[in-house]
C-alpha cells in the first residue's frame, strides 16, 4: 500500500510541476520554385460574321393629318402669309417647316398658344412653345412639323424662306425683282 501511495504522490507531482515543453518555431521551408503557368490552348478564333448591309430606309411617311391640322388652326386664327417648306431629304430634324405672320405681338402669341392647345386636344400631347413671352418670334415644335409664327418685321429680318430656298437666288432678291 505504501507503494501505491508513493506512486500517487509521484504522479500528482508530475502533473502539477511538470511543464509543457515549449513549441519550437516551425522551420522555414525553402521557397518552392513556381512553375511557369501552363500555356492554355488559345481558343479557336471564330470566323467573322458576314457583314449584312442594312435594309434600305423607306422614306418616312409624313403625317399629312398633322400638317393639315396645323394649317387649319393657323387659318382659323387669321395668320397671314402662311408658307410651308418641305424639308424631306434636306434635314433630319423635321419633315416640314410652316412659317406664318401675326399682326402684333399679342396676335403672334395667341396663334401659337391656340395651336399648341388644339394639338394637345387632338391627341398629339403637350407641344413645347418658345418665345410666347416676347411675342416677336414664337416656335411651336409639333414633332415632324415645326411652326414659326413671326411679327412681319421679324420675319423679314430672319428670312427663313430665303435660307431654305431651293432656287439659286434668295427669296429676298426675287422679291426685289418683282
Amino acid at each position: 500500500m505504501r507503494l501505491d501511495r508513493e506512486r500517487r504522490i509521484n504522479l500528482t507531482r508530475k502533473t502539477t510541476t511538470a511543464r509543457k515543453p515549449a513549441k519550437k518555431p516551425a522551420a522555414k521551408k525553402p521557397a518552392a520554385k513556381k512553375a511557369a503557368p501552363a500555356k492554355k490552348p488559345s481558343p479557336k478564333k471564330k470566323a467573322p460574321a458576314p457583314k449584312i448591309a442594312p435594309a434600305p430606309k423607306k422614306a418616312p411617311e409624313r403625317d399629312v393629318a398633322l400638317l393639315a391640322r396645323i394649317l387649319k388652326s393657323l387659318d382659323d386664327d387669321k395668320a397671314e402669309q402662311i408658307v410651308t417648306i418641305d424639308m424631306d431629304g434636306r434635314s433630319a430634324l423635321c419633315d416640314a417647316i410652316v412659317v406664318a405672320n401675326g399682326r402684333s405681338s399679342r396676335h403672334v402669341a395667341s396663334i401659337a398658344e391656340h395651336l399648341a392647345r388644339r394639338l394637345k386636344e387632338a391627341g398629339y400631347g403637350t407641344r413645347p412653345v418658345d418665345g410666347v413671352a416676347q411675342g416677336d418670334w414664337v416656335l411651336v415644335d409639333a414633332g415632324d412639323v415645326i411652326v414659326h409664327v413671326f411679327r412681319p418685321e421679324v420675319r423679314a429680318y430672319y428670312d427663313l424662306e430665303g435660307m431654305w430656298a431651293v432656287d439659286e437666288r434668295p427669296v429676298r432678291a426675287r422679291r426685289a425683282a418683282r
